[in-house]
């Protein structure tokens, strides 16, 4: 004779959804279209991020949106952080190197950041926002 579950028992079922999730979402997305968009400003016209460090920051993105999706805190936290990082520091290097070659030829004020950069720079908040976010409830729920 087959065993049958009570109807009583409940199965437990994982969210998939977690605290970050949203953030990580719209960090991700932000960074993905950002990494496309023009990231530097000239008078002459306007230079990709694809031509820089856009690659980067779009793969970034997109393993943020995946981690979004994951069950596993631990695994999610480093899907928001690793991408939050790295975002960060090329925005960082990025702007250091306009600085830069606006000291070198003296055109202070010709060279300025593009819409993608800033996209990616925002995008940046969002992930590590995120990652800070699901390393505090990991806390919050641990004994």
């Amino acid at each position: 004779m087959a065993t049958t579950a009570h109807p009583t028992t409940t199965v437990g079922r994982r969210r998939v959804l977690h605290v970050g999730s949203a953030g990580m979402i719209l960090g991700g997305l932000l960074v993905a279209v950002g990494s496309l968009l023009p990231w530097v400003a000239t008078p002459a016209g306007s230079l990709s991020g694809v031509a820089g460090g856009g690659l980067w920051t779009l793969c970034a993105g997109m393993i943020a949106i995946a981690g979004a999706l994951l069950p596993f805190r631990r695994l999610a936290l480093a899907h928001a952080a690793l991408p939050g990082i790295i975002a960060a520091g090329i925005v960082g290097w990025q702007l250091v190197r306009l600085a830069e070659l606006s000291a070198v030829t003296g055109s202070w004020g010709k060279l300025l950041p593009g819409v993608g950069l800033v996209m990616v720079g925002g995008g940046a908040v969002f992930l590590l926002r995120s990652a800070f976010r699901i390393r505090s409830a990991g806390v919050a729920t641990t004994p």
